[in-house]
């Protein structure tokens, strides 16, 4: 009986950690809802078309788009740590 509940507990934590970490939780989005938040989070950018480019591309993978114009990529942790071969962000 205790492997059992502690085999059910573990599954259950690390289903809420990948639901948090792929934007499962709260906030996430669907697929239609990302050209909409990414317009938000370009609203201000220098160059816009490049912008959205990404911002899309990576919300369609992570269903996620931080709040705002700029920063708070904690929000998205999938958003947030991918990166270009070269190691710098691949989101904006």
């Amino acid at each position: 009986m205790t492997k059992f509940v502690c085999t059910f507990l573990l599954l259950f934590v690390m289903t809420f950690v990948t639901q948090l970490a792929y934007g499962g939780g709260e906030g996430s989005l669907t697929p239609e809802e990302c050209p909409g938040a990414c317009d938000v989070r370009c609203s201000k950018a220098r160059t816009k078309k490049a912008c959205l480019f990404y911002c899309n591309l990576c919300c369609d993978k992570c269903l996620c788009v931080p709040s705002g114009t700029f920063g708070n990529k904690e929000e998205c942790p999938c958003y947030n740590n991918w990166k270009t071969k070269k190691g710098t962000p691949k989101c904006p």
